[in-house]
């Protein structure tokens, strides 16, 4: 988990003065792109068609997982019956929604038609099963602002709803104070989706938003929302109270301030937060569910305890990344197979202890029902 460090805001900046975000309307398309810009004429989008481009799916205060994606074990091609046999699974957990292409979906590992044909899959999976109001979020950050925007172009075509977004880091040497919040400012105004902004510091050599940034970049019309993977409940606090970010039990301004971890849900929900986007939920989404709905009932003894169950295990997930979570599905549900080289395919003693590192959780989350 990254340090704690995040800026006081100055006084005043958390004025609830965030009515406009009720009524937001459509994103902003700029005149400077286009998606004939963007479109490759090698793109095959002949295999699974996407037939609901600009349909409107909310976001709703809840779970959220960021789906690990599955390939082959000999050729790591991309494995679409299980991609989306796993979303169907969280769909009936009662998840809120999907993220595509985040860090446990191995984007960095991904051509572009992959990428498209994961997010695809899963938007028709959804569509097929009777979910198709199930809102998918898509991971559609890069280093440069074109390519970016051309991503968050892809993403809508392939089914997705919203873009997450990194920030860039690669050369934030050379950066000035206001790079990364002119990234974000352009990535939104020409944006055919609404963007939330991704705070991970460990993903992007410790680039770190602070409360004051975030909360300035909450007032553009196409910036809808925030995944702090950051862990520093005090800086969602402030966010979340800025922003008057949406809850389960108000619907505030609309903004989604969301927790990036599954072992500070509890932390999150009584911060003010909208939910979690946590990767723990892709092996029991039923306790993670579970904790957001003791809360919003008022058990937090149950919630408490509950917490303390899904920590532990977020605390393996987190250790072994995907390949501990992959492995830990493998064990406990049959499916879930390897990461893309070069990330390593665990031996024998490796699967073993993330099998028993899974495995209070897992037990859990068997005799839960939704």
């Amino acid at each position: 988990m990254s340090p704690h460090n995040d800026a006081p805001s100055p006084p005043g900046s958390y004025t609830p003065s965030y009515n406009h975000l009720t009524s937001r309307s459509p994103a902003v398309q700029s005149p400077l792109y286009s998606m004939a810009q963007f479109n490759d004429s090698g793109f095959d989008t002949s295999s699974i068609e996407s037939t609901d481009v600009g349909i409107s799916r909310p976001l709703m205060p809840g779970v959220y997982v960021p789906t690990v994606v599955f390939f082959d074990p000999v050729t790591e091609d991309l494995d679409h019956e299980t991609i989306a046999a796993h979303a169907v699974r969280l769909a009936k957990a009662g998840v809120a929604g999907i993220t595509t292409q985040g860090s446990n979906g191995e984007a960095v590992h991904l051509s572009h038609k992959e990428r498209n044909l994961v997010t695809k899959t899963t938007r028709k999976a959804l569509d097929d099963a009777g979910y198709s109001d199930m809102p998918i979020i898509v991971g559609t950050g890069t280093q440069s602002t074109r390519e970016t925007v051309e991503l968050c172009y892809e993403a809508q075509e392939a089914g997705g709803d919203y873009a997450l977004i990194l920030p860039p880091s690669y050369y934030q040497g050379l950066f000035t104070a206001d790079t990364v919040k002119t990234f974000f400012r352009d990535v939104a105004d020409a944006s055919p989706i609404p963007v939330l902004i991704y705070n991970y510091p460990g993903a992007v050599s410790g680039l770190d938003l602070n409360s004051d940034a975030i909360i300035e970049l909450s007032k553009h019309q196409n910036i809808v929302g925030c995944k702090l993977t950051c862990g520093n409940t005090g800086k969602l606090n402030r966010i979340a109270s800025a922003t008057r970010a949406a809850t389960p039990s108000e619907p505030g301004s609309g903004f989604m301030c969301m927790g990036g971890s599954a072992d500070f849900t509890l932390q999150t929900m009584m911060g003010g937060g909208s939910g979690i986007i946590g990767g723990l939920a892709n092996v029991t989404p039923r306790a993670c569910v579970k904790l957001v709905q003791l809360f919003e009932e008022g058990k937090l003894k149950d919630a408490t305890k509950l917490q303390a169950i899904v920590a532990r295990g977020d605390w393996a997930a987190i250790q072994g990344g995907l390949v501990g979570t992959k492995s830990a599905m493998m064990s406990h549900f049959g499916y879930g197979g390897y990461a893309r080289k070069p990330l390593p395919r665990p031996g024998k003693e490796e699967n073993r202890r993330w099998r028993e590192a899974f495995e209070e959780l897992v037990s859990l989350e068997k005799t839960l029902t939704v």
